[in-house]
């Protein structure tokens, strides 16, 4: 049977338009970009052509995108960066209950550290930020606050135009994980009041192993490096970079500008298609989640009566996942649907499908067939096929 991949939020296909850019770096990429003889600065003029790329992505200033090895990396510099620069009156560190771990635990390693205290932001059962909640939560010891756009697990769209106004009203940097979201929908730091940004190549069509950190330009002046040796971003980031990776973010970013809002549609109607199907040919399913502020690849789908992992397992060959990428393998439920009020016996219920770019209508068809034999095998199995 053909191979079905729907796992694009955990990592998705490269593109090979991207591929082809980045050949074309390694075949002629010699020389260090912190060179100064002319190999050097082809090597730059790479880079600084991929910097701008990225940056009309996400409407910012070229000069604040900072190339890091990924959103992880990312996301610790902006927040253990900020902790390291912190007036010692903004001590304290707001995250949302969602968060990816790259968030979660450098905002609980600052707090053992004794670097900064740390507030968890409640969410709504349909997932995003409780407003209210981080209304009572903010004040003017509070450096920096960070709320992702869009949730890996479930999709769901956090308020972050709302988020950023609250955040900087009390003087606070805003840090957005758009990692899930910048490939799918706009995400302009020009409409929306975003200090820092972080995204992923891999999460676009692009290479793994780079990303990028975009800061405005008071946001960087905030921050300290977390590596040290050679001076590189800005004096940010340390370490040769990695051109050949660079260029494949440009050529990625580049893609979604021009194809971003007919790649959505069509992959919507896929993923409802998907939905309708599962709903239409099983009992008992359920999306986690609210609908109707979500991304348009994503779904969370809880079968009852069904572990999420025998449901992965006989899949096979189609690609789900039972949550985000790297809490998958975990004996612990999710803690994002914990933090949207599910029981556990219910989070180890939930599938997730993420669709994109090279996903066919013919494969969703697949996808239907297989989860629902995976589904009433699994019930079976369980004593529960009745359901």
């Amino acid at each position: 049977m053909h191979e079905v991949y729907l796992d694009y939020n955990g990592s998705a296909p490269l593109d090979p338009r991207v591929a082809d850019a980045m050949m074309s770096a390694l075949a002629s990429g010699v020389g260090n970009a912190a060179s100064v003889h002319r190999f050097g600065q082809r090597q730059v003029a790479a880079v600084e052509d991929a910097r701008e790329r990225v940056a009309a992505l996400v409407d910012a200033s070229p000069s604040g995108v900072i190339f890091c090895a990924g959103a992880t990396e990312a996301n610790n510099l902006a927040l253990i960066g900020l902790a390291e620069g912190a007036p010692a009156e903004r001590n304290r560190i707001v995250v949302s209950a969602v968060e990816h771990a790259s968030v979660r635990e450098p905002a609980q390693w600052l707090h053992k550290q004794g670097k900064a205290k740390v507030d968890v932001i409640g969410v709504t059962p349909g997932g995003h930020v409780d407003l209210d909640e981080l209304d009572s939560l903010l004040g003017p010891d509070v450096l920096a606050v960070s709320v992702m756009a869009a949730n890996s697990e479930t999709g769901v769209l956090n308020p972050i135009e709302e988020v950023s106004q609250r955040v900087q009203a009390v003087g606070a940097v805003f840090h957005c994980d758009a990692t899930q979201m910048v490939g799918r929908l706009p995400c302009s730091l020009s409409d929306i009041p975003i200090d820092f940004l972080s995204m992923s190549g891999h999460k676009i069509c692009g290479p793994g192993g780079v990303g990028a950190l975009v800061g405005t330009r008071q946001s960087l002046t905030q921050l300290r490096p977390v590596t040290h040796g050679g001076g590189h971003e800005r004096g940010l980031r340390s370490g040769s970079l990695n051109v050949a990776g660079i260029v494949g973010l440009g050529a990625a970013a580049n893609l979604v500008v021009k194809e971003r809002d007919s790649e959505s549609a069509r992959v919507r109607a896929l993923r409802d298609r998907l939905v309708d199907g599962l709903r239409s040919e099983l009992a008992g399913v359920h999306e986690n989640g609210d609908p109707n502020r979500r991304l348009p690849n994503t779904a969370s789908v809880r079968f009852e009566g069904a572990d999420a992992e025998a449901v992965v397992f006989n899949m096979d060959p189609v690609a789900i996942s039972t949550g985000s990428a790297c809490s998958s393998g975990s004996i612990e439920p999710s803690q994002v649907l914990l933090a949207m009020g599910l029981s556990r016996d219910e989070a180890f219920e939930s599938v997730r499908f993420s669709l994109g770019r090279f996903t066919a209508e013919a494969e969703i068809e697949t996808a239907i067939r297989q989860a629902v034999k995976a589904v009433e095998y699994v019930r079976a199995m369980n004593g529960s096929d009745d359901r």
